[in-house]
């Protein structure tokens, strides 16, 4: 009974994953940081031909970008709509990408299967954090390289997220994603199977064409976390939320008051396969 019980909570914990990034449309968030992912992707120099596996891939801000490289590449995500957008993406821009349905903490791959594995505010997300570390490190081929981008906690996203889980705390015993954003506990996760780690703290620039007020609308109606939060509250909280929200926004932008620019610290963590 208690594998059954245990079983039956990793299951829960996996659904309410999967129900955040089905819900809205996070094609519609993503395009506001494209650059910045195609940048992540340059600096890592990938060659042709190189294994590349990118998790919680999203619409394929990291995988078109490897693909054009000329990297041999997969990605896969928990959320089947933003999967269909990345097989389309590519399509239409003529480039070969394996895009598949799966889950971080159980990918659907053989030990050792890339040399290099990436993610960008992706796995950081999976409810069960030391298993999608362990799924990580186990696809990566020794000698091969993890690469992460991470959203820091005194970052905008950080403080974003912070301000949402004042309204909507988490389930009991789920930790933070932002200690994703912490190097310490990058490392305590990743542990032994790493040789070599390497952190740096980047600026990403998010970019919107319209106001901070639109921009809160727009994660509000197709960010997942930002939409389901806002669902879980009553009218009277979900206006102070709106209200916070406008306030971040408007404080930290550099763009004028007809459109949106914010620059959120990330942590970019490269890891070489023991």
């Amino acid at each position: 009974m208690a594998v059954t019980a245990q079983q039956s909570a990793v299951d829960t914990a996996r659904d309410r994953v999967r129900a955040t990034w089905t819900a809205g449309d996070f094609g519609r968030i993503a395009v506001g940081y494209e650059r910045g992912a195609a940048e992540f992707i340059a600096r890592l120099q990938l060659r042709a031909g190189e294994r590349v596996l990118d998790v919680a891939c999203g619409t394929g801000n990291l995988a078109l970008p490897a693909a054009r490289a000329g990297a041999k590449v997969s990605g896969i995500d928990i959320a089947p709509a933003l999967v269909a957008q990345l097989a389309a993406r590519a399509a239409a821009a003529g480039l070969a990408v394996d895009a598949r349905e799966g889950d971080a903490e159980a990918l659907p791959f053989a030990d050792g299967s890339f040399d290099t594995v990436v993610t960008m505010f992706g796995a950081m997300f999976a409810a069960h954090p030391q298993r999608a570390a362990d799924e990580l490190l186990r696809v990566t081929r020794s000698g091969g390289r993890i690469a992460m981008a991470t959203w820091t906690p005194d970052g905008f996203i950080g403080r974003m997220l912070k301000v949402i889980v004042g309204y909507v705390p988490p389930p009991a015993g789920v930790p933070s994603t932002l200690l994703w954003g912490d190097p310490r506990v990058v490392q305590e996760r990743l542990g032994a199977g790493v040789a070599e780690l390497r952190f740096e703290r980047r600026p990403m620039v998010l970019a919107y064409p319209f106001s901070p007020e639109q921009t809160v609308e727009l994660f509000r109606t197709w960010y997942g976390p930002t939409l389901r939060a806002f669902a879980a509250l009553d009218e009277e909280r979900q206006r102070a939320l709106f209200s916070d929200l406008v306030r971040l926004w408007t404080e930290h932008n550099t763009a004028g008051p007809d459109a949106t620019r914010v620059e959120s610290e990330f942590l970019e963590v490269v890891a070489s396969r023991a």
